[in-house]
């Protein structure tokens, strides 16, 4: 894959404010889910998020677009958790990103924890791009909210995309802004290989999924990994790409987002924010931002 032609990005949003509605007109306009696939709000698949309407989990997804410049991209879009006790799971989702989509509902404006979100991202210098959504509603005032986005975060008014993540208005125009604005991924596939897990889900019958972010190099089904935190080593048995579901491939490579699955029974050997590297060709650093995985209990 071209790697100039990649972008990889999240969504920065308010609970309620209309993050997962928009995520569903990008895959819609994009032809990645058909209406009739398409279950309300299909990034958040845990039943305790549509109910909370928070997001939880970390979710990507792969979608084909066909700009206006002729070229075909391939927009990786990587869910962010959008509450306020995932400060760090957030950072990782970030870190995974090149931009970063700021979506202001019209008629609440800026909200506290929009704004601690949007610094996260400032600080792993990611490309912001400010949508107001919900447009169409009778109480909305875009003029208003995008001067308030100007005070805040300093972005030009007139930057911001008027979007309606409910009629679809603006879906085209932030898809053109996304292949426009934000860079493609650095890195090369020469380099050593350096990958970035970025969430994790237990399988019964697979163990632990680890979802990636490559940034560096390859990975290949049967490549022996050292996950360089824990310095655990293990062979790749399955690889793929999230296009929405899970499809297997048998490589991925430099500025590619995806899934591998390697017979891990343990949580703790696949930690979010872990570099995976090859043991025969290991790189010399890990990618920055690592922080160990505390045990917490959850009550009620």
């Amino acid at each position: 894959m071209d790697q100039s032609r990649i972008r990889n990005f999240c969504i920065i949003a308010h609970i309620d404010h209309g993050k997962s509605t928009l995520a569903d007109r990008l895959l819609e306009y994009t032809g990645t889910v058909t209406e009739r696939e398409m279950a309300d709000q299909l990034l958040d698949s845990m039943d305790l998020e549509r109910e909370r309407g928070i997001t939880i989990k970390a979710r990507s997804v792969r979608i084909s677009y066909r700009a206006a410049d002729g070229e075909t991209y391939t927009l990786n879009l990587i869910d962010t958790p959008g509450h306020v006790d995932f400060t760090y799971e957030v950072s990782r989702a970030l870190a995974a990103c090149e931009g970063a989509i700021l979506v202001v509902d019209a008629t609440q404006g800026v909200e506290a924890q929009t704004i601690a979100n949007l610094y996260l991202a400032l600080e792993h210098d990611l490309e912001i791009i400010p949508v107001i959504n919900k447009v169409d509603l009778p109480s909305a005032e875009p003029e208003q909210i995008a001067q308030q986005i100007e005070e805040i975060f300093g972005f030009e008014a007139e930057e911001a995309i008027l979007a309606s993540a409910k009629t679809g208005q603006g879906t085209k125009e932030l898809l053109e802004a996304i292949v426009e604005r934000i860079p493609p991924p650095k890195g090369t596939a020469e380099a050593a290989t350096q990958a970035l897990i970025f969430d994790s889900q237990y399988n019964s019958y697979k163990g632990v999924i680890s979802y990636l972010r490559m940034f560096n190099g390859r990975i290949g089904v049967g490549d022996q990994i050292k996950m360089m935190a824990t310095g655990k080593e293990f062979e790749v048995t399955e690889l793929g790409i999230f296009a929405p579901e899970m499809t297997p491939v048998e490589s991925i490579h430099s500025g590619e987002v995806g899934f591998l699955v390697a017979s891990i029974k343990n949580v703790g050997d696949t930690q979010v924010g872990d570099t995976i590297t090859l043991s025969n060709h290991p790189a010399t650093t890990p990618l920055p931002g690592y922080r160990p995985a505390k045990s917490m209990v959850y009550c009620g």
